[in-house]
């Protein structure tokens, strides 16, 4: 699907909590897409990236426009935390595809009994009703692969084959981004998160 349809125009939404590489997933889909000659504008929102808080970044890939996506204007969501997804839900147009983490981060309200963290099926089961669902545990794939810190970049190769830019270009992406010596583990990351979207 990379692109075939002539569709160069997708508004994308990273969202996470702080530390989980929201930041640097998105690093690698704007070096990927300048390096494919794609025009990109990003934005990032947050609470900053302090351990915890929650992280968003706007990615609007082949537009002019300005760089924040207006609500319900999103194409794709790629969430790497559960409730990241459902916090972030108005920026998503209806239909939207939801790439998913299942790996819950219990907030510290959470655990000091404040709140309850809610089911994750649960979760999934209220974003379905409206949009596309990929959900997997990226943080289990990514240990698969050699560290679980890959995490974020087996959720860029999950989202890879939505997007308007070769596959080609974001490995390159991942090879120039992460640390020299966790490439091939990132980049085995990448192959399986992309693999499991497509499988599913």
């Amino acid at each position: 699907m990379s692109g075939a349809t002539g569709e160069k125009k997708i508004d994308l939404l990273i969202t996470g909590v702080g530390g989980q590489g929201a930041i640097l997933a998105s690093d690698i889909i704007g070096k990927a897409a300048v390096i494919s000659g794609l025009p990109i504008r990003a934005a990032e929102t947050h609470g900053m990236a302090q351990r915890g808080g929650s992280v968003v970044n706007h990615i609007r890939l082949g537009t002019d426009l300005g760089s924040m996506i207006p609500k319900k204007g999103a194409d794709i969501m790629l969430a790497l935390e559960p409730m990241e997804a459902v916090r972030y839900l108005d920026f998503l147009k209806d239909g939207g595809v939801i790439i998913v983490n299942t790996q819950p981060i219990i907030p510290v309200t959470v655990t000091s009994g404040i709140a309850k963290y809610p089911d994750v099926q649960e979760i999934l089961d209220v974003l379905s009703e409206k949009y596309v669902v990929k959900a997997f545990n990226a943080d289990e794939l990514a240990y698969e692969a050699g560290n679980r810190l890959a995490m974020n970049v087996a959720m860029v190769g999950a989202v890879s084959s939505y997007l308007p830019i070769p596959k080609e270009a974001l490995l390159e992406g991942v090879k120039a981004l992460v640390p020299q010596k966790t490439i091939e583990i990132n980049v085995r990351a990448f192959e399986m998160g992309r693999k499991k979207v497509e499988e599913s």
